[in-house]
């Protein structure tokens, strides 16, 4: 799966949050400062490039949908990120987190719990 720069990620998820949505209804959800229009229909013409969107034609508007749901592009980011940072070791890349306090010990019980019922 391709990569999304921070600018495409971030067109992804104001479209993730609204599944189908014009450029107003996206621009809409995008945090302040709002990115100019221009800016937002640029994005979204790469995005349509790279696959991860597309859209359906309403008189002289199009009504954008992503291709790509927010769970596979998560999954596919975090199997590179921890690839590229822990070697593929998702025990380092935990225990890089309890060492580093961005996860606690509670947390990682709570999640051993969870596991367990699965």
């Amino acid at each position: 799966m391709k990569t999304l720069t921070k600018s495409e990620e971030q067109v992804m998820q104001a479209l993730w949050k609204v599944e189908k949505g014009f450029l107003k209804d996206i621009i809409d959800q995008m945090p302040d400062p709002k990115p100019h229009t221009n800016t937002v229909a640029t994005m979204l013409k790469i995005l349509i490039e790279k696959k991860f969107v597309d859209f359906e034609v309403f008189s002289r508007a199009h009504r954008y949908f992503p291709l790509v749901s927010k769970e596979s592009y998560s999954k596919g980011s975090l199997i590179k990120f921890v690839d590229s940072y822990f070697s593929g070791s998702y025990q380092q890349a935990v225990s890089f987190l309890v060492k580093e306090k961005e996860m606690s010990i509670q947390d990682l019980e709570l999640l051993l719990q969870q596991l367990k019922k699965k």
